[in-house]
């Protein structure tokens, strides 16, 4: 196949992967709710997690993250690119930004999705696996110390940057730039979540889930087993 085509074909591919609204169609399927219009009207892990549930919200984290991961691995099938090159990684962050860009505004379920941070830690697994780990870490930390998710990702993506700069030291210039983006990118999605936090009305974690909000869900269904 003619390269230009396939790197098409992928590049759709990748935007239909990140739209897959995992946390939507789980509400629906296993609960007969739409997420969206309950909790903080995200259709993201935490909200899943506060509406929901564990188990269901832990599903959704890894086809979250999953979504981000599959997408940047769709580069190994252009085989005129190779790997740890700066054209490989180019395309890499070309597909990881498609998936993003497909969790935000999933074309499956109205342009109305969620904030992408799982969707990123997929794809930072996938191109420097090391920094992913150490931003989890700190996003672990983080929510140990303050029980907020929105302030715990915001951490962990502001100091991704310095990691690739300082500690890792690369030297792919689309690399160090998609970094200092995904920091931008979290404080622009979260800019209400820092209203709430500024004004001390954002709502700290919680694992458990609303058994009386929801009686009207199916119970002969998948998680409720």
């Amino acid at each position: 196949m003619n390269t230009v085509l396939l790197s098409i074909i992928l590049c759709i591919v990748a935007y239909l992967l990140g739209s897959v609204p995992s946390s939507v169609w789980i509400g629906r399927w296993f609960y007969n709710i739409d997420i969206r219009e309950h909790g903080s009207g995200n259709a993201g892990t935490t909200n899943t997690f506060r509406v929901l549930g564990t188990v269901p919200g832990v599903v959704v984290f890894v086809v979250d993250i999953l979504k981000g991961w599959m997408a940047v691995n769709l580069v190994r099938m252009v085989h005129t690119l190779q790997p740890d090159t700066a054209p490989f990684v180019n395309f890499q962050l070309f597909l990881g930004g498609l998936a993003v860009l497909g969790h935000i505004f999933p074309i499956y379920v109205g342009f109305k999705g969620g904030k992408g941070v799982a969707t990123l830690l997929g794809i930072v697994l996938a191109i420097h696996p090391a920094s992913a780990l150490v931003c989890l870490g700190i996003f672990a930390f983080m929510l140990f110390l303050s029980k907020y998710v929105s302030l715990s990702s915001m951490t962990s993506g502001v100091i991704f940057p310095f990691l690739i700069i300082f500690v890792f030291k690369e030297t792919i210039p689309s690399l160090i730039i998609f970094s200092i983006l995904i920091s931008v990118l979290l404080i622009f999605t979260h800019q209400k979540n820092i209203i709430r936090l500024l004004a001390r009305e954002e709502n700290k974690v919680r694992f458990r889930r609303d058994r009386d909000r929801f009686p009207q869900r199916n119970r002969n269904k998948g998680f409720d087993r």
